[in-house]
């Protein structure tokens, strides 16, 4: 392979060798191809393409033959769900998955949202906070069916004292 740069002379005897950048022009050390290593990162290196091994799309490789969509949600999910449990909602991945299992309303389990009794996103105690699908979450806030979810969840054994219709919103 016949080389379209030149290899200058390190500065120290176990240094890498210099090279005069082809991207940038300056005299830095050699990564490779004739870049130095941010030219390299940025120009000379080309991300390899995969057929994802979930997926089977063509995608840029991540880890373990996917693509990294697939390597996040396979590897990485439960530290991500971890993580935004504290994030947006300021409670621990343990309490944030035990409040989600089912809707405390209706009963589903397939989708689980957090909601806060007295409306104050803060107040993480066990009492204020409630599971509820998204249908029974909109319903609470709609001043026509806030009383029907109210009714559920105080046969339930909750305490909705502070759950009144002046913290909704009238349709």
């Amino acid at each position: 392979m016949i080389r379209d740069y030149e290899l200058l002379p390190s500065k120290s005897p176990n240094g890498k060798a210099q090279v005069k950048c082809k991207e940038c022009n300056e005299i830095k050390d050699h990564h490779a191809r004739g870049y130095c290593y941010r030219c390299y990162k940025r120009v000379g290196w080309k991300r390899k393409k995969i057929l994802c091994s979930n997926c089977n799309r063509r995608r840029h490789h991540k880890a373990f033959g996917l693509c990294g969509g697939c390597h996040v949600r396979l590897h990485h999910y439960e530290k991500t769900l971890a993580r935004n449990a504290k994030r947006y909602h300021g409670i621990d991945y343990q309490l944030y998955k035990k409040t989600t299992e089912k809707c405390n309303s209706c009963g589903f389990s397939k989708i689980v949202q957090i909601h806060h009794l007295d409306g104050n996103t803060r107040n993480n105690d066990l009492k204020n906070i409630v599971g509820l699908c998204p249908n029974c979450h909109k319903l609470i806030h709609m001043y026509e069916y806030y009383e029907e979810i109210k009714n559920n969840l105080e046969k339930k054994g909750y305490d909705v004292s502070k759950v009144h219709p002046t913290n909704y919103v009238k349709s």
